[in-house]
C-alpha cells in the first residue's frame, strides 16, 4: 500500500475534481467498496502482530474518517447543484394563465377587499396599510381605550409574548392588533389634515363561533376635514351601501350606541326582509346592522396630534368577512378558513374577474356558484 499521507491527499483531489454524483459514487466503492483500496487494507490486519494491527488501525481508521467526511461535504454540494438545475429545468411562468379545467379561484373575502376598495376609492379615499402587531398606544391609549377598558381585557386580546414578570396589561407589552384602527392614528401621525383614508386588513380576537373568528378581516375609514359633518358620514355610508349591494335605493338607520373613539357614535342598519330560507337586503321591514361609526372623538384627534377645536372627523368600521356573508349567502363564517375546494369553487370567483364600479364590482362572470 502507498503512504497514507499520499492516499489522502490522492482521494481528496479526485473527490474535489468530481462533477457529478456518479463519479463520486465510482471514487467511493474504489475506496470503500468490496474491492476497495480500504477494505483490502483492512483484510491484512488479521495478519499482523498485535502492536503493528493497532498501529495501523489507527491509521486505516483516521484515514477512512477524514474520506468519508470529504465525501459527504462534497456530495451535499453535488446534490445541491443538481437540484438547482433541476429546478431550472422545470421553471413555470406563474404569469401564463392557467388551463380552464384548472382554473382556481378567487376567495369570497378577496373578492370583497377589492370591492371595497374599488368603491371608496371612486369616492377619493387613499388605501392606508400597518402592521399587525401593535404597540399598546396605537391599538388602545390614543383610541381612548385606557388600562381598565374591558376590551383589553385578555380573553378578547391576543398579547405577544414577552418577560413572565411583565404583567399583560402592562402599557410596554405589545398586541395582535385587534382592529385597524392603529391606522387611523398613525395616519393622523404623519399627514396632516384633509385625510380620508381606509384601512382594510385582518385584525384578531379570541373568539369563534359561527359568526366570529379568531382571525378576520376589518376595513375602518377616517375622513378629518376643518368642516366635516355627521351629515357627511351618512352620506358617505349610503353611498357605500348603495353601490356595494348595486341597489339604487337602500332604507337605511342609525341608532344610538357607545364606542370608545368616536362621540356621538352609531350603528347602521340596512333594510331586509328574513324568512326562515332567505335574507333579501333592500326590502322588507326588517333591519339588519352592518357597521359601527361616528365623529371622532376629541381624545383621538389629540392623541393623534390634530387640535381638535380646529378639526373633526368621522369614522366607521365594517366587517368584510361579514359582508361577504352577507352579500353571498354565505350562512357559517368558519366555512372561510376551512381550505375545502368544493366550497371555493361553489363561492369563489374567476381571476380575472376585477372588481371596479364601471366594469361591475362582480367583475365579468360574477359569482361562480
Amino acid at each position: 500500500m502507498e503512504n497514507m499521507k499520499d492516499l489522502e491527499d490522492k482521494v481528496i483531489a479526485e473527490v474535489n475534481g468530481a462533477e457529478d454524483l456518479k463519479t463520486l459514487e465510482d471514487i467511493r466503492l474504489s475506496v470503500f467498496g468490496k474491492k476497495g483500496i480500504i477494505t483490502a487494507e483492512m483484510k491484512t490486519l488479521g495478519a499482523m502482530d498485535a502492536s503493528a494491527r493497532i498501529e495501523k488501525a489507527k491509521q486505516l481508521n483516521a484515514l477512512k474518517t477524514t474520506l468519508e467526511n470529504a465525501m459527504d461535504i462534497k456530495k451535499n454540494i453535488l446534490e445541491a447543484a443538481a437540484l438547482n438545475e433541476k429546478l431550472k429545468a422545470e421553471t413555470i411562468d406563474v404569469t401564463l394563465p392557467c388551463r380552464p379545467e384548472i382554473q382556481g379561484r378567487i376567495h369570497p373575502v378577496s373578492k370583497i377587499y377589492e370591492e371595497v376598495v374599488a368603491i371608496f376609492g371612486e369616492l377619493g379615499f387613499e388605501v392606508a396599510e400597518g402592521p399587525s402587531i401593535e404597540d399598546q398606544f396605537h391599538n388602545f391609549n390614543a383610541l381612548n381605550m385606557p388600562l381598565n377598558h374591558p376590551a383589553r381585557q385578555m380573553q378578547d386580546t391576543f398579547y405577544v409574548a414577552h418577560d413572565k414578570n411583565t404583567p399583560f396589561e402592562m402599557e410596554n407589552a405589545y398586541v395582535v392588533r385587534t382592529h385597524t384602527s392603529g391606522m387611523q392614528i398613525r395616519t393622523m401621525e404623519n399627514k396632516k389634515p384633509p385625510i380620508r383614508i381606509i384601512a382594510p386588513g385582518r385584525t384578531y380576537r379570541s373568539d369563534m363561533d359561527a359568526t366570529h373568528t379568531p382571525m378576520f378581516h376589518q376595513v375602518e375609514g377616517l375622513v378629518i376635514d376643518k368642516t366635516t359633518t355627521l351629515a357627511h358620514l351618512k352620506g358617505c355610508l349610503y353611498d357605500f351601501v348603495k353601490a356595494f349591494f348595486e341597489l339604487d335605493e337602500i332604507p337605511v338607520r342609525y341608532r344610538p350606541s357607545y364606542f370608545p373613539f368616536t362621540e356621538p357614535s352609531a350603528e347602521m342598519d340596512i333594510g331586509c326582509l328574513k324568512t326562515k330560507t332567505e335574507l333579501k337586503v333592500g326590502a322588507g321591514n326588517d333591519w339588519l346592522e352592518i357597521l359601527g361609526c361616528g365623529m371622532v372623538h376629541p381624545n383621538v384627534l389629540r392623541a393623534g396630534g390634530i387640535d381638535p377645536d380646529v378639526y373633526q372627523g368621522f369614522a366607521f368600521g365594517v366587517g368584510i368577512d361579514r359582508l361577504a356573508m352577507l352579500k353571498y349567502g354565505i350562512p357559517d363564517l368558519r366555512t372561510f378558513f376551512e381550505s375545502d375546494v368544493r366550497w371555493l369553487k361553489n363561492y369563489g370567483f374567476a381571476p380575472l374577474d376585477f372588481s371596479s364600479l364601471t366594469g361591475g364590482l362582480n367583475g365579468n362572470g360574477g359569482s361562480l356558484r
